[in-house]
């Protein structure tokens, strides 16, 4: 993990991956989906203090009539004037508008946090990568469904896209 970063909250987003209900509850490691979440709510109050986007993904099973009980984002998270992106793949960017709406904030750079670190969170993230965004991964604002699942997104693969940092790492310039 490295130092603490100085980001600017006017180009800056917490991107957020499916912290729905039924999502959270789920036996997770290395940390518990409440720990996640907790870490994430800590992470969106800061970024709406200095006045960075927020956006909250979730996930629809597409071609179903009702999406199964605790499909919506956890309770209290979603905040006026955050940006809710649903998506139907793995990843926050396919077939969603997720990038014409950071490009029309000036946004240059993404935080994520999230469940599952090694499916939704770097699906997302290497797509950002692909569109050209600085990528930084906050370790302990996610978890995966097994530990080892967690190291290798966080030990091998998000050192080669961005800088991995923990929750007390995430600054904002003055």
């Amino acid at each position: 993990m490295t130092p603490p970063l100085a980001l600017d909250p006017a180009r800056t987003a917490l991107v957020l991956v499916d912290l729905m209900e039924r999502l959270v509850a789920l036996p997770l490691e290395p940390r518990k989906g409440t720990e996640v979440l907790a870490a994430a709510e800590e992470l969106a109050t800061a970024f709406r203090a200095a006045g960075a986007t927020v956006v909250l993904v979730r996930v629809e099973r597409p071609a179903v009539a009702e999406q199964p009980p605790g499909s919506g984002l956890a309770a209290g998270l979603p905040q006026a004037g955050d940006l809710e992106i649903v998506k139907r793949t793995i990843g926050a960017f396919q077939g969603t508008d997720l990038d014409e709406r950071l490009r029309e904030r000036g946004v240059r750079t993404l935080v994520f946090g999230g469940i599952a670190t090694n499916l939704g969170v770097e699906s997302t993230a290497r797509a950002a990568g692909d569109l050209g965004y600085d990528l930084v991964f906050v370790e302990d604002a996610m978890a995966a469904f097994t530990s080892a699942e967690h190291e290798a997104s966080v030990r091998l693969d998000f050192p080669r896209l961005g800088t991995v940092v923990t929750a007390d790492g995430v600054r904002f310039v003055p």
